[in-house]
């Protein structure tokens, strides 16, 4: 029977609203069903948001009410998945843990959405997203079968640079690959999110597993990354799938951009202005597309004795509309690719292509058994008589 499935990476960005990313990820598995896939990637952190260009107002030492207020919005908008701060495992895979009086299902309901999505199109979704569980924010990636529902999830353990202040450290037994089957064909899968691919051995405990197909959904649009990726498909004799936003600074949410934070209502033709809004604003901190930073007092501040600052604030706030220049600017470039399991690029890297581009190849998966004659770096090349990884709550076993 042939070993061959059809597999697809989405390089989609996150819109202005939960409900309207989950509509969009639906909307591109039902075109990948179309197209006869059996596996979708969607990027890192896809649903919730990745909260690029933002420092959530912290340096070392100290933090600021504005940035508190950017936290705020981004926690709201993450997804609940029902789980436990600690990570509930099994039991939340299994549905074990205990569901509100009065509730239907733990969480937001996302859990729930995301299975409907896969048994109507018979695609396999993997995708990464911003989890709040608790008080405190995970970059994870769950695994949802159509016959199955969600058969496992896993927290980013090393977040990197700036996202440590904003995303909490998941548990290295989030690692454990999972398996399914598809037409026959036995996949052993499992996800290193962006930088943890950069983590040698956090690779090889991957490939101590004996994956045969490695996800990679990532925020890195570098250069490098592409190389990154043929090393893991090389390295690892497996098929790497790895899924990025494109992103326009137009797509970033507007409590990043600052760009609702002087509101101005009712403006008539002739440019007097009727009313404006004394909502409770904060400065904000906003780019310009000279690339100079400018620091913008709210509309109280500004009218302290100064009334003619808050009018030019208002045309700043106008003049720095939807269509301009510094809107259409790329914060992200994309990049996303498949690769075959002798380092070979198969698809991509698609740069510059926003919403919509979706890259699909048929992955013979007996390719992978081809290549462990001459390298088997967890098995018959790895020296394990001389070199030895444990990892704390991980079992590196291949799983069954």
């Amino acid at each position: 029977m042939p070993q061959t499935l059809k597999l697809a990476v989405s390089q989609s960005y996150t819109l202005s609203t939960l409900a309207a990313t989950l509509d969009s990820l639906k909307a591109t598995t039902q075109e990948a069903a179309r197209e006869g896939v059996d596996l979708i990637l969607f990027p890192e952190a896809y649903l919730g948001g990745y909260p690029r260009t933002c420092n959530f107002g912290a340096a070392v030492g100290a933090r600021s009410d504005e940035g508190r207020e950017q936290f705020f919005q981004y926690f709201k908008s993450a997804v609940d998945l029902g789980d436990t701060p600690r990570g509930a495992g099994d039991e939340w895979v299994d549905r074990e843990l205990e569901v509100g009086k009065g509730q239907e299902y733990r969480g937001d309901g996302t859990r729930e959405y995301l299975e409907r999505v896969a048994r109507e199109t018979g695609v396999f979704i993997v995708t990464g997203l911003t989890e709040k569980s608790g008080g405190s924010l995970y970059c994870s990636v769950v695994y949802v079968c159509p016959r199955l529902g969600c058969i496992g999830k896993r927290r980013k353990v090393m977040p990197t640079g700036s996202e440590r202040l904003v995303w909490a450290q998941g548990s290295p037994s989030t690692l454990r690959a999972v398996t399914t089957t598809i037409k026959g064909v036995k996949l052993t899968m499992a996800a290193a999110i962006c930088w943890e691919n950069y983590m040698p051995l956090l690779r090889y405990s991957l490939y101590s597993q004996n994956v045969n197909l490695y996800l990679a959904p990532t925020a890195d649009a570098r250069d490098a990354w592409l190389s990154l990726m043929r090393t893991v498909g090389c390295e690892g004799r497996t098929f790497v799938l790895s899924a990025n936003m494109c992103t326009k600074r137009k797509h970033l949410p507007d409590w990043i951009t600052g760009k609702k934070s002087t509101e101005v209502s009712n403006v008539s033709k002739s440019g007097s202005t009727a009313s404006r809004s004394h909502a409770r604003r904060r400065s904000t901190l906003t780019v310009t597309a000279e690339k100079h930073e400018l620091v913008l007092p709210t509309a109280e501040q500004a009218t302290n004795g100064n009334t003619s600052l808050a009018d030019s604030l208002s045309e700043i706030a106008i003049a720095d509309g939807p269509n301009s220049a510094a809107d259409e600017e790329y914060v992200c470039r994309g990049g996303s690719c498949i690769i075959g399991p002798q380092g070979d690029v198969l698809k991509g890297p698609l740069w510059e292509v926003e919403d919509g581009g979706l890259l699909i190849v048929d992955a013979d998966f007996e390719d992978c058994e081809r290549g462990r004659l001459d390298l088997d770096v967890a098995g018959s090349y790895s020296r394990n008589d001389a070199f030895h990884l444990e990892v704390d709550g991980l079992d590196l076993d291949p799983p069954q």
